[in-house]
């Protein structure tokens, strides 16, 4: 089995974290397995033969792990997709919500809190929108994705949005939207997560929160980027920002056996930082950042969320009628046919291979024809 620079790092150290005194999460070691033995024929595998001149194909199961770098991206594609089909012919802006690097510590020993980064940022913006018109109750759509980590892998939850420029409303049926309340944003979104937090937490944070007003007197940090006018504009954006993997293996320039060279463009200037540390250390870094199980990096609010009255009504991004082209995109034959320019199930004789066995565990099919010699 061909691995991974990411596998062999994880396949050479992780033990040493288990048989250490640090406490690994459950999800952590079902997902670093899933990972390492990603494309393991012992796993399972599919059998291709070519009816015509007895060739085949051996094709192993991979993990579908959001934390395999390669199962991360085709899980990332499949999600802009299913994305894509939700949203509304209209230009989008994508907004980050941050907080302060004093509250960081709290979501990292209670995950559960995550879930108050998207609840206190979708009731800004329904708040920003409600304040347009009360009768109107406008209701945008948007999508929020949760990202804890930072360019450096350090521990940094934030939530990046896509929201529409628009709304519908209870009497009309779109309103275009192209001024956002920054300011009204910043100091809602610190109001309600903050509140949030201390129901949750109790009394012992009415200090944090007291230094958090001190401190924070504009509300926390909200970022827009330069409006998506375009459908190539969002398509790129929904691909590069909803669903990525904590590292892509470009940014892993070495790998020696014992420690691990990685760069990155530092934030506050863009500046290439080149950083080398130990496989544990590395490791470390990066599994504080697999998300608990059943836990959901992205949610959709508001139209995007539900059904709303004039739903039949607004015009959709991708029509109904073109979903399916865009679904078969991501099959595992097309989307190697269209980053490899070649397709995977065409024998050397100019047939079409066809599907003869599915392998879920042993392999006596892929033992018996691995003596021929002839496997792909």
């Amino acid at each position: 089995m061909h691995m991974s620079i990411l596998q062999n790092i994880f396949a050479d150290h992780f033990h040493k974290l288990l048989n250490s005194n640090i406490k690994i999460r459950d999800t952590v070691i079902e997902n670093v397995d899933k990972m390492i033995h990603c494309g393991d024929y012992k796993r399972g595998y599919a059998f291709y033969f070519c009816e015509h001149c007895s060739h085949f194909m051996v094709s192993p199961f991979r993990c579908r792990s959001r934390f395999c770098t390669s199962c991360g991206n085709l899980y990332s594609r499949k999600r802009s997709t299913a994305m894509s089909f939700k949203l509304v012919h209209s230009s989008h802006r994508h907004c980050v919500f941050t907080i302060p690097e004093e509250l960081r510590i709290f979501f990292r020993k209670d995950r559960s809190l995550l879930n108050f980064l998207f609840k206190a940022t979708a009731d800004a913006i329904f708040f920003m929108f409600k304040k347009l018109s009360k009768s109107e109750n406008f209701t945008p759509g948007f999508i929020c994705v949760l990202h804890t980590f930072g360019r450096s892998l350090q521990w940094n939850p934030h939530i990046h949005m896509l929201i529409s420029e628009g709304a519908s409303g209870n009497f009309s049926i779109w309103r275009t939207v192209k001024h956002f309340h920054y300011e009204l944003l910043r100091k809602s979104f610190r109001f309600t997560l903050l509140n949030y937090l201390e129901a949750h937490i109790g009394k012992s944070f009415k200090k944090v929160k007291s230094y958090i007003y001190k401190h924070c007197p504009n509300g926390f940090y909200v970022y827009a980027k330069p409006t998506l006018t375009n459908n190539q504009d969002v398509l790129k954006y929904i691909g590069r920002y909803l669903g990525r993997p904590v590292i892509a293996t470009s940014r892993i320039d070495n790998y020696d056996g014992e420690n691990v060279t990685f760069h990155y463009n530092r934030h506050e200037d863009n500046n290439l930082i080149t950083e080398t540390v130990s496989a544990v250390d590395f490791i470390k870094k990066l599994i504080i950042h697999i998300p608990e199980k059943h836990f959901k990096m992205i949610r959709y609010y508001g139209i995007y969320a539900k059904h709303h009255k004039h739903e039949n009504k607004l015009r959709l991004f991708i029509p109904k009628e073109k979903r399916r082209f865009h679904t078969l995109r991501n099959s595992w034959r097309t989307s190697i046919s269209l980053s490899f320019h070649f397709d995977p199930l065409l024998c050397k004789c100019g047939h079409k291979m066809t599907l003869f066995q599915i392998c879920l565990n042993g392999t006596p099919f892929f033992e018996k024809f691995k003596s021929w010699g002839n496997s792909s």
